[in-house]
């Protein structure tokens, strides 16, 4: 293992071609300062710091991880919604965190967004086809001005809604409708990229399902990628191709759905699956619970070496001495087709049986 350096990019799974989005070393800090007239910077929190990537076409990489880890931090740096601290985001060989203005703007056209909360994402003054149409008043190529209330209609036809909804305003609609009016709109340009942040969270169980089937069916018809963000195992499984964990700011496993769920090696990640609820009594007499010890550590101040260390129970004082990358485990680097070799940023990573994880 590496001592220093960020995480290694890695193409697993599915991921076939040159990735339409490359992430590298992107880092978000945000600082800490004390006083009221002069202000003096005295630590920052570490959000998001070296998180390295990359996004195939046509695929969809699911990122999971507790409340905090930076999950949706990463979503807004890969949206320019907030100025990355270091790091790149390069769209087809273009890097986005050094562009502004009509170039950002153009670079937004292919790259759309879904938010968490489908209660606050719309604006509550305006009708659902003034929503729907806004990123034509943003980008008139797309549409003529003649076409765009025709486009709107079909539009919400294609997320499932009654286009005679048009004139309604958001209040006048249940959660998961309001959600896929969302999607709508992020359809609206005709992205290749979208990046969904919870998209499901704040959603009943069975709303979640039709939700997720949506965005399935409309990746196969219009051809998107998608970076869909969680917290929920089972629903990362259901639609992605890849899935990565986060801890504490940094991608600590990455690789296909099956060398996730099936044969992870990092101890984090199977203190996740650990905690899945299983709805199968049988299933739980012989599954293993995976309980963590302490709590999270402070962004502010994380721990030095592997960060997950201080709640590990496989921890060694070489875990405080030296940051895992992450990379491809070398006990698995000799054999490439087994399912288990996949990077980890573990300096002791082996596979564990955790019966009864997602499914």
């Amino acid at each position: 293992m590496a001592e220093t350096g960020e995480q290694g990019a890695t193409a697993v799974g599915n991921a076939q071609g040159e990735p339409i989005l490359q992430i590298r070393g992107l880092k978000k800090h945000f600082p800490l300062t004390r006083g009221v007239v002069v202000k003096k910077q005295i630590g920052a929190v570490k959000a998001v710091d070296g998180v390295t990537f990359d996004l195939y076409r046509g695929e969809t990489l699911g990122i999971v991880g507790e409340s905090g880890c930076g999950k949706s931090t990463v979503a807004k740096l890969l949206m320019n919604l907030e100025q990355a601290t270091a790091g790149e985001v390069f769209y087809k060989g273009e890097d986005i965190t050094k562009l502004s203005g009509r170039a950002l703007q153009a670079v937004r056209r292919n790259i759309q967004m879904v938010f968490q909360d489908p209660y606050t994402s719309l604006n509550p003054r305006m009708t659902v086809g003034d929503i729907i149409g806004e990123p034509y008043d943003i980008h008139p190529e797309v549409a003529p001005k003649g076409d765009r209330r025709k486009r709107v209609r079909e539009l919400l036809d294609v997320v499932g809604l009654n286009p005679e909804y048009i004139n309604r305003y958001p209040h006048q609609f249940s959660g998961g409708q309001r959600q896929r009016i969302g999607i709508a709109r992020g359809l609206a340009l005709r992205p290749e990229i979208i990046i969904a942040d919870e998209p499901v969270s704040a959603l009943d169980v069975s709303v979640q399902a039709q939700v997720v089937n949506l965005l399935a069916g409309l990746q196969r018809e219009f051809d998107l990628s998608y970076i869909f963000i969680a917290h929920d195992l089972s629903v990362v499984r259901h639609i992605s191709n890849r899935v990565g964990v986060m801890y504490l700011g940094r991608m600590v496993e990455i690789g296909s759905d099956e060398q996730i769920y099936e044969h992870p090696t990092h101890p984090y990640t199977q203190a996740l699956l650990s905690a899945v609820p299983v709805p199968d009594p049988d299933g739980r007499e012989g599954r293993e619970r995976i309980l963590l010890a302490g709590d999270v550590p402070s962004p502010a101040n994380p721990p030095s070496g592997c960060r997950f260390r201080t709640r590990c129970w496989k921890a060694q004082d070489v875990c405080a001495e030296i940051e895992p990358v992450l990379e491809v485990p070398e006990r698995y680097q000799s054999e490439p087709g087994e399912p288990a070799a996949h990077p980890s940023a573990c300096l002791f990573p082996e596979e564990r049986d955790i019966v009864g994880t997602a499914e």
